[in-house]
């Protein structure tokens, strides 16, 4: 499997989906013109990625911003991870959230009451 790298823009996280390390990392602003078209290739990788996975699979989420329709598109990207989870595989969600961010805390809160994965929330310094 080939791994995903996409470098942030102000409009784009930075994503890292690392195969050989079980590591899927979305890190920035999500606000792209087009969230489906954006998040689409990291869906696929995943879909693909659940039929291998590595043992243990590390999900590092440290989102700044992001819109409505991204965040119907990391849901996705959670259902995708929920797989694995019902499968008895290893998922660790870590949720970065800076240390004022009360928004950003509830929205990992969110997800985490819709999917059936542990999440570690993480507070970071700004």
């Amino acid at each position: 499997m080939k791994n995903i790298s996409i470098t942030g823009s102000p409009k784009t996280p930075e994503v890292n989906f690392d195969y050989e390390k079980g590591i899927v990392e979305i890190k920035g602003r999500s606000i792209p013109e087009n969230s489906i078209e954006f998040y689409k290739p990291m869906i696929d990788w995943l879909e693909d990625y659940t039929k291998a996975p590595q043992s243990k699979t590390i999900v590092n989420i440290q989102l700044e911003y992001f819109n409505t329709s991204s965040s119907k598109c990391i849901l996705d990207v959670f259902k995708k991870l929920e797989i694995l989870a019902k499968d008895n595989k290893d998922v660790e969600v870590n949720w970065y959230y800076e240390e004022d961010d009360e928004d950003m805390l509830e929205a990992g809160e969110d997800y985490q009451s819709i999917i059936r994965i542990p999440f570690k929330m993480i507070e970071i310094d700004e």
